[in-house]
């Protein structure tokens, strides 16, 4: 009860800028959390499926590449069906297949991009707007010390001072944990980028694969090889 009330009188103590301040938490809290969901439900970190399915295409096993994708549903194993599929049907030329993976991925991660713009944004207005409400609060603090004349109480101009710096505190503090926030997500989102970039490299350059790796490679040193050329990754699945 004590706590709350302190709360409640830090918030009037700050006036309409803490108020702010406070429903940017809240809506922050609520796009982070969101965006937390979206990730878990799209499947962006399952990996299974997809590994298998490229050990079989990379094998030659072609027959038992697509099976293990049928029941999956994320954003790189939605690629790669497309990939294989394409691939496996003699009367669809390579350059659609890597128009129609382009396409799947840029819509996927256009979709999950979908929300961290407002979380950049709260990110760069709350120490602004802290700033502001510091720079009021200085203000008020000083005209209260003029209309004191010459019975100036220190304790005024303290109080208004520390009363001032409340809501740079609270800007920072609101700030922080959203830049936090969004430069994790959206690195998890380039994560995702190259995953979907690599499986369909990996679906095209499959000849190259078997000439360049010992036979039986493991799929750990495929990832090394894709990661060695992100630049030629990025135009073999067609990506803009």
């Amino acid at each position: 009860m004590n706590e709350s009330g302190s709360v409640l009188a830090l918030l009037e103590a700050g006036g309409t800028v803490m108020w702010i301040l406070a429903g940017l938490s809240v809506f922050a809290l609520a796009i982070i959390f969101n965006k937390l969901w979206d990730f878990w439900r799209a499947g962006i970190w399952r990996r299974k499926e997809v590994n298998l399915a490229l050990a079989e295409w990379q094998a030659g096993r072609d027959g038992t590449a697509l099976p293990p994708l049928e029941h999956a549903r994320d954003p790189v194993a939605d690629v790669l069906r497309v990939a294989l599929a394409g691939r496996m049907d003699a009367g669809v030329e390579d350059g659609v297949v890597r128009e129609e993976v382009a396409r799947r991925g840029a819509a996927w991660l256009e979709s999950l991009r979908g929300g961290l713009r407002p979380l950049e944004l709260i990110g760069t207005l709350a120490p602004l707007l802290g700033l502001l409400g510091t720079v009021i609060g200085m203000i008020d603090a000083f005209r209260e010390l003029e209309s004191a004349g010459s019975q100036v109480d220190p304790s005024v101009l303290s109080g208004g001072i520390w009363v001032a710096l409340l809501t740079t505190a609270a800007g920072l503090s609101v700030a922080i944990p959203a830049v936090a926030a969004h430069t994790f997500l959206e690195r998890q989102l380039e994560r995702l980028h190259h995953r979907m970039q690599d499986a369909a490299t990996r679906v095209f350059s499959r000849a190259v694969g078997r000439i360049m790796a010992p036979e039986g490679a493991d799929d750990a040193s495929g990832q090394e090889r894709a990661d060695a050329g992100p630049t030629r990754l990025a135009e073999a699945a067609g990506a803009d």
